[in-house]
């Protein structure tokens, strides 16, 4: 149960408002809820937020369903569970890419199967990932910019820069070989946001050691905390000339809900400026 205290005033569906947890058609192990805004129209559009490590996609879905009820989007609010590829697994899903799972695939099919049944447009959608999900957010943008009307990446602990001389998942080297060439000029096109509080400064928290499955030479070159590391993401995208916007909190150490602020202004200009297109044409 979230402790937001709008949460009670929450309308509650089947398809609207507020929904269940629902299994993933294309792949029953996933899951995800929605908040489904009452003004829904044949042009409303999808807002997907990944959720971290500790997978409390439901609070973000209860923080965030005001807002999308204000701007009028479907919030789709994802369900990447631990243990997926063995008993011990807990990161695979912020890779993407995995060897055993194409979790790209599962979220285009999450997105697929909710423009269905609403019946709205799947064709673009923004995105937004904080910790976990911020490192699903970006690498999930190297190869499927072209679904994305925006993309929010939130204090990833593990980046991988936008640098096709370093190999995946230091770089993009190889991501070829997965899922197509890194295209960016479709990159540049999309509008993005980095968000990170100023305090999120823990290294402990961030530094990978030899033996994790995600290890790889070179991963702990980008900084020694998440701030050091959202940096030099954003510095890789700015040399391959993909305009930034990066938004600082202040006094925030690790807390997705404490940095929503900056990403529903972002989401919101995004969509205002979507909709306002859609009239004048």
């Amino acid at each position: 149960m979230s402790n937001d205290p709008n949460e009670s005033s929450m309308p509650r569906g089947k398809w609207s408002g507020a929904t269940p947890f629902w299994t993933c058609q294309a792949d029953p192990r996933f899951t995800y809820c929605l908040y489904v805004p009452s003004n829904l129209s044949n042009e409303t559009p999808i807002f997907v937020c990944v959720h971290g490590s500790f997978r409390v996609a439901e609070s973000y879905r209860d923080r965030l369903w005001q807002f999308a009820e204000e701007v009028g989007c479907v919030l789709l609010c994802p369900l990447f569970p631990c243990g997926v590829d063995g008993p011990e697994d807990t990161e695979s899903y912020k890779f993407v890419y995995w060897s055993t799972i194409r979790y790209d695939e599962v979220l285009l099919a999450m997105v697929k199967e909710v423009a269905g049944k609403l019946k709205i447009d799947e064709t673009r959608f923004a995105l937004f990932g904080y910790s976990g999900g911020g490192q699903f957010a970006h690498r999930f943008f190297y190869g499927h910019a072209k679904h994305l009307s925006a993309v929010s990446i939130g204090a990833p602990g593990s980046v991988t820069l936008l640098d096709a001389e370093k190999s995946w998942h230091v770089g993009t080297k190889g991501l070829d070989g997965i899922v197509g060439a890194v295209d960016l000029e479709v990159l540049r096109s999309v509008p993005v946001q980095m968000v990170i509080g100023d305090a999120d400064l823990d290294p402990e928290e961030v530094i990978s050691k030899p033996g994790s499955p995600h290890f790889v030479d070179g991963i702990n070159d980008s900084g020694g905390n998440r701030v050091e590391r959202i940096a030099a993401l954003a510095d890789s995208f700015r040399r391959n000339g993909i305009c930034v916007e990066v938004a600082t909190v202040p006094g925030v150490a690790h807390d997705g809900f404490e940095v929503l602020g900056p990403v529903k202004t972002f989401i919101r200009n995004v969509i205002q400026s979507r909709t306002h297109a859609g009239k004048a044409s």
